[in-house]
């Protein structure tokens, strides 16, 4: 692992975008309890937004070790009742001598080429009731230069996301989100065709269209957006 480089760029840059990590951590952070393990957790840009301060333990996981010795304690969560602890490494090299309540996946599975196999391989170290949460970009004919310049494999649908389902696992739910940015996503494919957005860009969809979303999507019922999410529990 320690010779594993992420080859994407836009790690820091996404980090600022605050209106969106709140929304969608408000989507998963009900579904999140005990024993914690964050696959490819970055540099723990995200830990903030979906640790609601729970008492489990909470692994982080990553397989760079450039971005793990990265991480950031936030003030907020070494005021928090859990505990935190980072691994360099995969859930291959995790072996089966560790269990968990939730396993989470955020802007990862994209980026594993055998998706199928890693969600398998993550359900054996799920406990009884515990869950799978994957947020994941949405819709494979938005696969853009972007897409491809951070690495990703693919983007998902509805039908993808139902095909990678983990044996003995139940999909608890399934939606879509920031049906707003759809088209801003729409619009880099068609004309601008970039591999990064620019910060101010950024600043422009967290600030104005993230909350145009937070609107309309419960009123197209999740059925459109640019990321998807899914959370399978075993029974």
């Amino acid at each position: 692992m320690a010779d594993f480089k992420y080859a994407g760029a836009e790690l820091e840059l996404f980090a600022e975008v605050h209106k969106w990590k709140s929304y969608w951590s408000g989507e998963l952070r009900p579904f999140i309890a005990g024993d914690v393990l964050e696959v490819g957790a970055g540099i723990g840009a995200n830990t903030r937004y979906l640790d609601a301060g729970g008492k489990g333990l909470w692994t982080r996981l990553e397989p760079d070790g450039k971005l793990a010795s990265q991480f950031v304690e936030d003030p907020e969560q070494s005021e928090s009742t859990s505990r935190y602890e980072a691994i360099v490494g995969t859930i291959k090299s995790l072996g089966k001598t560790r269990t968990f309540d939730t396993i989470i996946y955020i802007d990862v599975l994209e980026h594993i080429e055998n998706d199928r196999e890693e969600l398998e391989d993550a359900a054996a170290l799920l406990r009884a009731g515990g869950r799978i949460i994957v947020l994941a970009p949405a819709h494979p004919w938005l696969f853009s230069p972007f897409d491809a310049a951070v690495g990703h494999f693919r983007r998902y649908n509805r039908a993808m996301m139902r095909a990678i389902s983990p044996s003995g696992l139940c999909l608890e739910r399934l939606r879509y989100l920031d049906s707003a940015g759809l088209f801003l996503s729409m619009a880099n494919l068609l004309f601008l065709r970039q591999s990064l957005p620019t910060r101010s860009q950024l600043h422009v969809w967290d600030r104005w269209v993230i909350p145009v979303s937070r609107v309309i999507d419960p009123c197209l019922v999740h059925s459109i957006g640019k990321s998807i999410i899914g959370v399978w529990r075993r029974s």
